[in-house]
């Protein structure tokens, strides 16, 4: 049988499937069914910037509203009835439990867009009990006056207020929607990122003609999604000292084989998973596993197998499968000139 352990921004893995933030991971009960499917690490859902923001004012509220009862009343805030814990806060009690009950790394999302106090929170995250940190940047900018420059260096911001925060790995997850993608990743590994998730998907809105408005939503990623984070990964490999995580178009086994050969060090996977139940990870690593026995072939051969070759001009590499690509579509659907 085939040794699929695999190291991750410094974590010894059991395999190379990764549940990836989503929708799967908000209980102690989903968390444990993943790893019981048998996932190298589980990434929890993402705590949002804008949830700590309200946190943050909640607390401003209650000093304010207590503040002046007694001299002794500036040293407490006193309980606020709650029909419930507040969002940060069971976030916190989720990753502590969740890390206490399986026995892979439990790694903790923080989803924000500024540079700004809510980074002190990744502190909390690790005292919580996570074995390390994605922080996912997600961020559009609409302000047209804004520069490609100013765009990635609040990334860079963000990352480095993160890590003077922690100990614990972080890893960041970004978008492809830069002028120079590989440039982008080599400031981030150069500054301090232990691994990189290549890519985040924007949610792009669409129209309803029906109702005449504009409309959000969530569409699970399908095997075709894969190809720009497989191109820029195989492009990566070798070329940065952080971690490669691939993101979005995972769903068969081929799809984590194809990502491995390109480079990646793992291969995450929640469309998946939504679809076909979270026992599909187990087809996954069950699949990845004959693929290499069935091939004679460890995981340290086929990792990086396919990648752009260390020696090889990227640019020209890829401008050489571009025209083979064109040249390959005319003799299947005629002349594209």
């Amino acid at each position: 049988m085939a040794e699929l352990t695999s190291g991750y921004l410094g974590l010894e893995l059991r395999n190379p499937v990764v549940a990836s933030a989503g929708p799967l991971s908000q209980s102690v009960d989903d968390i444990k069914a993943l790893a019981d499917a048998g996932v190298g690490a589980v990434t929890m859902f993402s705590l949002f910037e804008e949830q700590l923001f309200r946190e943050a004012e909640r607390l401003v509220e209650l000093e304010e509203q207590f503040a002046d009862l007694t001299p002794e009343a500036t040293s407490f805030f006193p309980e606020v009835p709650r029909a419930e814990a507040d969002a940060v806060t069971k976030y916190l009690r989720l990753v502590e439990r969740g890390a206490s009950a399986i026995d892979v790394p439990l790694i903790a999302s923080l989803n924000g867009a500024s540079h700004g106090g809510w980074v002190h929170s990744a502190r909390s995250l690790q005292d919580a009990g996570a074995a390390a940190l994605e922080l996912n940047i997600y961020y559009v900018s609409g302000d047209l006056t804004l520069g490609g420059n100013d765009v990635e260096q609040r990334h860079l911001d963000i990352l480095q207020a993160v890590k003077s925060e922690v100990s614990i790995p972080v890893t960041v997850k970004l978008s492809p929607y830069f002028s120079s993608v590989g440039a982008m990743c080599q400031q981030l590994d150069r500054a301090g990122a232990d691994g990189l998730v290549l890519f985040n998907r924007f949610l792009q809105p669409d129209i309803d003609l029906e109702r005449m408005e504009v409309v959000s939503g969530v569409t699970l990623s399908s095997p075709v999604d894969a190809r720009l984070p497989r191109t820029w990964i195989a492009v990566l490999h070798d070329h940065v000292e952080a971690s490669l995580a691939a993101s979005s178009g995972v769903d068969q086994p081929e799809d984590v084989v194809k990502y491995l050969l390109a480079g990646a060090d793992v291969v995450c996977t929640t469309s998946a998973l939504v679809r076909h139940g979270i026992e599909h990870a187990t087809r996954l690593i069950d699949g990845l596993e004959a693929w290499l026995d069935g091939r004679q072939l460890t995981l340290d051969q086929i990792r990086g197998m396919l990648a752009v070759p260390s020696n090889a001009p990227a640019d020209a590499y890829e401008r050489a499968g571009y025209v083979s690509a064109l040249e390959k579509a005319k003799t299947t659907y005629g002349s594209l000139s």
